[in-house]
């Protein structure tokens, strides 16, 4: 029986499956997570007490600001800063930058390295890893909806063998292991074969041969070996 918290990831499975161009479901899943942080975030969320405290101490990384930048809600993101930047002022530099010691440099670190919507996002998503092996060990629907996803993304295919392996029985992991591995593969294969053929179009002795699968290899490449992340589209 469905639950509130394998909707998202049946979901983003079914998409997967259904049309290869979705591409990794957890791809998806992140990037859903994203804009709904974001969208939270810099809306009703911002004004609340208690995560406006987190913000003010954790702030944002270059990624996340970036895309909240974009986000058209420039008020929102200053009112934010405003009180991030007066939150950490006598931390980070009580008598001015000249005068900063070397124990004010965790401070410093502590600015510019965390990331509140980072934070968020991984709370959630390292949960959905969870759900989808939970859901491949008990669901036949689900293993089969877990075969028919054109690929996972490299970062997101490691991931999810180290939760299922720890997670899983021995057995049930070494069968677990056997289908990612046999739908990488797969995948891996035909990409490399696609990039292949897109370099050899470019010598004039194949100029006239069809293009096959290979125009968008090289796009198809980066998102199989680094994910494709941080869309801002709700999906």
């Amino acid at each position: 029986m469905e639950k509130i918290y394998t909707i998202p990831v049946n979901e983003a499975f079914d998409a997967s499956a259904a049309d290869a161009a979705c591409g990794c479901p957890f791809c998806r899943l992140y990037n859903e997570l994203e804009y709904k942080e974001i969208d939270a975030i810099l809306g009703a969320a911002m004004m609340e007490p208690d995560i406006r405290i987190q913000t003010n101490k954790k702030g944002f990384c270059k990624t996340h600001f970036d895309l909240m930048f974009d986000f058209k809600n420039r008020l929102g993101l200053a009112l934010m800063l405003e009180s991030h930047l007066g939150e950490n002022k006598s931390g980070a530099f009580p008598h001015g930058l000249l005068a900063l010691g070397k124990d004010k440099t965790a401070t410093l670190a502590a600015m510019s390295e965390n990331c509140y919507v980072c934070d968020k996002i991984e709370f959630h998503f390292s949960k959905m890893l969870d759900t989808a092996v939970f859901l491949y060990e008990s669901e036949e629907a689900f293993r089969k909806k877990f075969a028919a996803v054109p690929y996972f993304c490299l970062p997101h295919y490691t991931r999810l063998l180290r939760y299922a392996k720890a997670k899983l029985p021995k057995k049930a992991y070494a069968d677990f292991e056997k289908a990612a591995m046999a739908l990488e593969e797969a995948y891996y294969g035909a990409l490399t074969e696609d990039i292949s053929w897109f370099c050899k179009k470019f010598d004039y002795r194949y100029e006239n041969e069809p293009w096959n699968n290979a125009k968008d290899a090289v796009e198809r490449a980066g998102k199989f070996l680094r994910g494709d992340l941080h869309t801002m589209k709700k999906n």
